[in-house]
């Protein structure tokens, strides 16, 4: 085996190894928890522009983004605009492709900062409700003829709301790529700790995903990518298209 080969190999072993780890997933789940409350996703950027992600799903977007390279990714869920210019600026590296950003509200100082950065030049904004009709028949004409297309769900992360964007955004996701559903992690702490919020345990983007899966046997989790992480806001919501 070359050298290449067998440091990938040794990753594979090393990923399998940590994720039956349960003093390390303790660990981790412990820190995630405590970090959740401090407010730790809202102090990192991307270029110049508030990110509201924990680094180390960034890391896992970035993997995911290099090995598909897809021609357009498909976000709900705009707020600050980091994760669009994020994955705009990983495609950008790459050479081609697109980010179509949709959010039920973009603020209008939002808007004009994202505009004016400079991977703006790979970035189309869509002002709606991600589960409206309008709204998915504006996306069609993005996806057509595109060979690749990954979607990542970061809007209301209520169960009903999230479910049914898995079941409008589905059909856009190609064989290998990924369909992303942020932060089902609420299924897995406290209950009431979002109190400001509609979701909670039992009403959150996992609930949904679970109940997906029940009736779709074209995707799968990607355990993998949490026994990788470990720290992640979307335990079990990396889901890969398989057929």
């Amino acid at each position: 085996m070359n050298p290449i080969d067998a440091y990938k190999e040794e990753c594979k072993t090393r990923i399998e190894a940590q994720g039956k780890n349960e003093q390390v997933k303790a660990a981790a789940s412990r820190f995630t928890e405590e970090t959740i409350r401090s407010g730790y996703s809202y102090n990192f950027s991307w270029m110049g522009r508030p990110i509201i992600q924990y680094p180390q799903d960034m890391i896992a977007m970035q993997e995911i983004i290099w090995e598909v390279k897809p021609d357009l990714i498909i976000e709900t869920g705009i707020a600050h605009g980091g994760s669009i210019i994020y994955y705009a600026s990983i495609l950008e590296l790459i050479g081609k492709g697109e980010v179509l950003g949709i959010d039920i509200d973009i603020r209008e100082h939002n808007r004009a900062e994202i505009e004016k950065h400079p991977m703006s030049k790979r970035i189309t904004m869509l002002q709606g409700s991600a589960i409206s009709e309008e709204i998915i028949e504006k996306i069609k004409p993005f996806a057509k003829d595109k060979k690749t297309v990954m979607v990542c769900l970061d809007s209301n992360h209520t169960h009903a709301h999230v479910l049914k964007e898995l079941e409008l955004y589905a059909p856009f996701v190609t064989v290998g790529s990924y369909l992303v559903a942020f932060d089902t992690i609420v299924e897995d702490l406290p209950a009431d700790l979002y109190k400001d919020r509609p979701w909670d345990v039992g009403d959150n983007p996992k609930t949904a995903v679970y109940e997906f899966l029940k009736s779709n046997d074209q995707f799968v989790i990607d355990e993998s990518i949490d026994n990788k992480l470990l720290v992640s806001v979307a335990p079990s919501g990396y889901l890969r298209r398989i057929s």
